[in-house]
């Protein structure tokens, strides 16, 4: 049964003069194994991230480093929780895609519970 469908689209160059104009928000929202990617890459992790919170009807917002966007070793992205979302979504699955093209990232993500 879907229990929640979210989605987030970003313009990947106004994502890049966030991050460029405030010191310390790539460390805010990504872990360190994320923040090394590409900046198209990083504006879809936010954007899966932002539709995670919509998928679990999260009204005050999740911790961002709690949910870290990993690739499993075909390429699909996946999500790696830890803490409090992790026990949220324990017993869920949590499906993920990603795509950025001209300019803009997007990210679906979909929680299924069993």
């Amino acid at each position: 049964m879907i229990d929640g469908i979210g989605i987030d689209v970003v313009d990947i160059e106004r994502f890049k003069a966030s991050l460029d104009r405030t010191p310390g928000l790539r460390e805010k929202l990504f872990t360190q194994a994320e923040s090394v990617k590409p900046i198209a890459s990083l504006a879809a992790r936010f954007a899966a991230k932002e539709a995670l919170a919509k998928a679990l009807n999260a009204g005050k917002g999740l911790a961002w480093h709690e949910a870290e966007v990993i690739n499993l070793e075909s390429g699909k992205p996946a999500f790696l929780f830890r803490g409090e979302i992790a026990d949220l979504v324990d017993g869920a699955d949590v499906h993920l895609s990603l795509s950025h093209d001209a300019g803009i990232a997007s990210a679906m993500v979909i929680v299924e519970r069993r």
